[in-house]
């Protein structure tokens, strides 16, 4: 594909195509989203991977950070009790400590869902009286949060570099 001048090269990985079962296309998706959106942010230049790009306040390291929480909170049973901070960084943080953070996370969600069997089945993770959501539903509002967020990922990073694709 030709490059525009001034753009760079749009890098577009294909969502993926087989999945035997249900589990597979919904776990295949779900990779695939989490790929884009890591990899939209891995190499983001400081500061602007953490300055705010729209009168939201919305930044792609608060966006990673966020999802990570999600995936803790939803696979891993760890409580989050302010949602809204978890959309910023600490200030510490570098763009590689809340990639690496988040990859971290996601490796321990899947070794949980592999696991799992029955879609319909609670996700086995420790929250002491609460009742966990089914597999299928988790799955499914995973895919939903980090597809929504995968978006503004790509907006906010096409403002910052002009980088596009997935």
């Amino acid at each position: 594909m030709p490059t525009t001048t001034g753009r760079k090269r749009r890098r577009d990985n294909p969502p993926p195509r087989t999945g035997n079962s249900e589990a597979e296309v919904l776990r295949g998706f779900l990779d695939y989203l989490r790929t884009s959106i890591a990899a939209k942010v891995e190499g983001a230049p400081e500061p602007q991977a953490r300055t705010a790009m729209v009168p939201s306040g919305t930044n792609l390291l608060g966006l990673l950070n966020h999802l990570t929480s999600v995936e803790a909170s939803l696979f891993l049973g760890e409580d989050v009790t302010n949602w809204q901070a978890t959309f910023k960084a600490a200030p510490a943080d570098t763009v590689s400590d809340v990639v690496g953070r988040y990859r971290e996370t996601v490796d321990r969600a899947n070794e949980l869902l592999d696991g799992c069997t029955d879609m319909a089945a609670p996700v086995p993770r420790p929250r002491p009286g609460r009742p966990a959501p089914t597999l299928r539903w988790a799955l499914t509002h995973m895919i939903e949060e980090t597809g929504r967020h995968a978006g503004h990922a790509d907006i906010l990073r096409e403002l910052i570099d002009g980088s596009t694709g997935r």
